[in-house]
């Protein structure tokens, strides 16, 4: 028989995210220079420094490449951060071969196709509620949140809360 998401969560140790879609709410605003503009909910913001402070791996694979993203997330204390990334398996791998992870181990929260082929070979599976109906049928969890508000947040203090370490993070300094 097949874990549920709850069985699951105690053997999380890594925690990947795509951006467009998760992090933000998928729309990009286009500004007449050209310059694309993403927003970001503070909340996940916060849950993705918990995670690091608390030991956790936490990687980005996102196939947008806005170098606005990457500064906002290494400022959280991300390092393993992947822009541009269009099949996304690759960069999924390096992050794999690189640590020496047990896929079993690994979270994945994506929105879209592009996210499927990761979505199929770590332990848990996870996508916000408005994600596309393939990425929605191989989760193991579907969070009661949309992309962009708080479903990175969601799945993060769940996690750290099955393991214990929810509150012990609330001294964590946050930028």
């Amino acid at each position: 028989m097949e874990k549920s998401y709850k069985e699951i969560m105690p053997a999380i140790k890594t925690f990947i995210f795509d951006v467009d879609g998760v992090l933000t709410d998928g729309n990009v605003h286009v500004f007449e220079n050209g310059q694309l503009v993403r927003q970001m909910n503070i909340r996940d913001g916060y849950a993705l420094k918990t995670a690091v402070d608390a030991g956790y791996r936490v990687c980005i694979i996102s196939g947008g490449s806005n170098e606005g993203v990457r500064k906002r997330l290494k400022g959280l204390g991300l390092t393993d951060i992947y822009l541009g990334a269009h099949y996304k398996i690759d960069q999924f791998t390096q992050i794999v071969d690189k640590y020496q992870l047990n896929a079993s181990e690994i979270l994945y929260m994506g929105d879209d196709i592009p996210d499927y082929p990761v979505m199929e070979l770590v332990g848990l599976p996870c996508c916000p509620n408005n994600a596309a109906q393939e990425i929605q049928n191989i989760s193991k969890y579907i969070s009661h949140k949309n992309g962009g508000d708080g479903c990175a947040r969601d799945v993060i203090e769940q996690v750290l809360k099955v393991q214990g370490k929810w509150n012990d993070t609330f001294n964590a300094k946050y930028d």
